[in-house]
């Protein structure tokens, strides 16, 4: 079903069914991910190089005033052991009726104080950080933006933060179809509620949802 045909089929089937849709796209994402990672993995191999891939940048693109951190970590990981830098990308709606580089002091704030929770939570590993924050119409316009402009060797990227306040569904689909870099998209378990957030929120920075 082409993301047009997807959209009209959630309007027309109602809530429960563009529910179910929504799961339906986030697991093929996953799916689709498993099987490219693979791919790309087997095509490096074979290429047979003298001196391994360095991964130099991970790329954490995300949306509002938490995150899963189960991906932050998993990004901390990857980042730590490969000696990479991490990007965490703080991804910010302008709307049409506004330039899309006029001020937003609102959103900045917000963005300013999830990168540094971030920055924290990295500097506890020894890992570098270098943010970002990039601006869109929508939020895949935004990560779009960021794909043409920035250098990156892997994208990690949570799935538990999907739905109509983050990326959807079909969003992870066009990422893992658009993006230049090997994809890892993480889902937390239904239980694994823990989130970081800013430190004026979580005091540490971080948080568990009961």
């Amino acid at each position: 079903m082409s993301a047009a045909g997807a959209i009209v089929a959630t309007l027309a089937v109602g809530p429960l069914a563009a529910i179910r849709l929504e799961h339906f796209l986030v697991a093929a994402a996953l799916g689709v991910g498993l099987l490219g990672g693979f791919w790309l993995a087997k095509s490096r191999h074979r290429r047979g190089s003298a001196e391994p891939d360095a991964v130099h940048h991970i790329l954490l693109p995300f949306t509002g005033v938490e995150i899963s951190r189960r991906a932050v970590d998993a990004a901390l990981r990857l980042s730590r052991a490969e000696g990479a830098t991490l990007m965490p990308a703080y991804l910010a709606e302008v709307p049409k009726s506004l330039p899309l580089d006029c001020s937003i002091p609102k959103e900045a704030g917000r963005a300013m104080a999830m990168l540094e929770a971030i920055e924290q939570r990295a500097a506890a590993k020894g890992v570098p950080v270098d943010a970002r924050i990039e601006r869109g119409r929508t939020y895949r316009h935004a990560l779009a933006r960021l794909l043409s402009e920035e250098d990156f060797d892997r994208v990690v990227v949570s799935a538990g933060a999907t739905g109509a306040h983050g990326l959807s569904g079909e969003d992870l689909v066009w990422l893992l179809e658009s993006a230049p870099a090997e994809v890892m998209i993480l889902r937390p378990g239904p239980e694994d509620r823990r989130v970081v957030v800013p430190a004026a929120v979580g005091g540490n920075g971080n948080r568990a949802s009961a």
